[in-house]
């Protein structure tokens, strides 16, 4: 900390709010938006099929129709910040919901595949959105000693985003007769499963009427005693209200608006704490986390799982997902970022290293032997619990806190644009991989997650315990 710095105010380390369910429902509410961004990113493995059958369409077009959602969250998720700036975090999250129920709509009802493709980049550019405005509101509506736990929610709300969107779609599927393109309330079933996501798109809306804006967004607009108001309510009465104002104000007075060229460094274009977080980015998804949720029930039927069982399979890996954050949440803030981030690691390398022998196995009759179905199984939601255990939730905690507040917003809209960037280019060539090499694929995504090891050990830093505002 330098010596321009203030430390923390009195108690702010360490107060328990007298409202904690308060707060706890605060940040819950804006994790909605992680629920929507885990569902809509995820309902999609249930319509695969029925889209490349609907629209006669091979691996590399159905790739690029899925991942353009993909493009939508990298263009949304560098404009969040900026647009949360200007207008605050709460309307950035009312425009967001928004698009949320007009993406869901559009692409229940869509009239060609360019028409599809289109709601879809809708919804994608409101999960980018949300995606950045869900982990800096938390971060800055967060008691220091509750930020790591409540920053968590963010995660917790996609993984259960992801299993409702899977639950959903496998009961759908039974009602449609196992036939993704059934009938089901006078559309196809797969038409049914995308719709469904405008229900939790208007609760996100109407949640987002009843939370506070976030403090550090008031005192920015010159609202000081509205601050001073919603940091009682979230820090607690025991804090030195009047040194916590004056502790953000005087970090808020050594910066002005964050743009990208505040990013810039004097070499490699970015400063290095911004390549830091687009590393963090990079690697959470370069280990093919999204394949486990965007192509599962295909690739399960591609070794010669039945549809039904796909769909259980997917619904099962994903209450292995959240079995996972629940563990990350718990040991977040007691044993830090860092060691979360290389348990997970190992773990990873060990499960996809054995997804990828089992896959290297030749089919008979068109499946996989049973020893190699089994460990494939075993490996597939070993790999996705300790990614969920720790680059799951680490990797959202530390890019709400990791970087300074003269460039947070600007940073984090960069690091999780290079996220979906990286997802994008994972989730487009998985389909052609797979027809190349599954076995291969694999081994890929087993090299990146050892890679993330020493990456953490080098340049990532704790931030456990630290108040916004030692950050720099």
């Amino acid at each position: 900390m330098t010596s321009t710095e203030q430390a923390p105010g009195p108690g702010a380390g360490t107060a328990r709010p007298e409202h904690l369910g308060h707060v706890i429902f605060i940040a819950a509410s804006a994790a909605m938006g992680g629920f929507l961004f885990g569902y809509d990113s995820s309902v999609i493995n249930g319509v695969v099929q029925a889209i490349r059958s609907r629209y006669g369409i091979g691996s590399a077009e159905l790739a690029q129709v899925i991942a353009i959602a993909l493009i939508g969250c990298a263009i949304g998720a560098a404009t969040a910040g900026r647009i949360a700036d200007r207008i605050g975090r709460i309307r950035c999250m009312q425009i967001a919901a928004t698009l949320f129920a007009v993406s869901a709509i559009g692409s229940a009802l869509p009239f060609a595949l360019w028409d599809l493709a289109f709601w879809r980049f809708v919804g994608g550019f409101a999960i980018g959105m949300a995606s950045v405005i869900g982990p800096a509101y938390i971060a800055e509506v967060s008691p220091p000693a509750y930020r790591g736990r409540l920053g968590s929610f963010q995660q917790a709300a996609i993984v259960v985003g992801i299993a409702t969107s899977q639950l959903v779609n496998w009961g759908l599927l039974h009602a449609a007769d196992g036939d993704q393109r059934g009938e089901l309330l006078g559309l196809e079933a797969w038409q049914v499963m995308l719709g469904v996501m405008v229900v939790p798109a208007m609760l996100y809306g109407m949640l987002s009427f009843v939370i506070p804006e976030s403090p550090r967004y008031l005192l920015s607009v010159g609202k000081r005693e509205r601050a001073r108001e919603i940091l009682a309510e979230v820090e607690g009465k025991g804090v030195d209200l009047d040194a916590r104002v004056a502790e953000i104000e005087h970090a808020m007075k050594r910066e002005h608006k964050s743009t990208f060229k505040d990013l810039l460094g004097s070499s490699f274009l970015f400063k290095r704490i911004v390549w830091i977080g687009i590393g963090l980015s990079a690697f959470q998804q370069f280990v093919g986390i999204n394949v486990a949720f965007y192509y599962s029930a295909t690739l399960w039927q591609s070794v010669g799982i039945n549809p039904t069982a796909s769909f259980l399979y997917s619904f099962t890996t994903s209450i292995i997902n959240i079995i996972g954050t629940v563990i990350a949440m718990i040991f977040v803030d007691r044993i830090g970022r860092r060691p979360l981030a290389l348990i997970g690691s190992s773990g990873m390398v060990i499960g996809l290293a054995l997804e990828a022998w089992a896959f290297s196995h030749p089919l008979v009759d068109g499946k996989l032997p049973a020893t190699q179905g089994l460990v494939a199984l075993v490996a597939a939601h070993l790999f996705v619990l300790f990614f969920a255990l720790s680059w799951g939730v680490v990797v959202w905690v530390l890019l709400g806190e990791m970087f300074p507040n003269k460039i947070r917003a600007a940073a984090l809209g960069v690091a999780a644009s290079a996220q979906w960037i990286a997802n994008w280019m994972i989730t487009v060539s998985f389909p052609s991989l797979a027809d190349w090499n599954l076995s291969g694929t694999y081994l890929i995504y087993t090299f990146f997650a050892a890679l993330s090891i020493p990456f953490v050990l080098k340049f990532v830093k704790e931030t456990k315990g630290k108040a916004l505002e030692e950050m720099g």
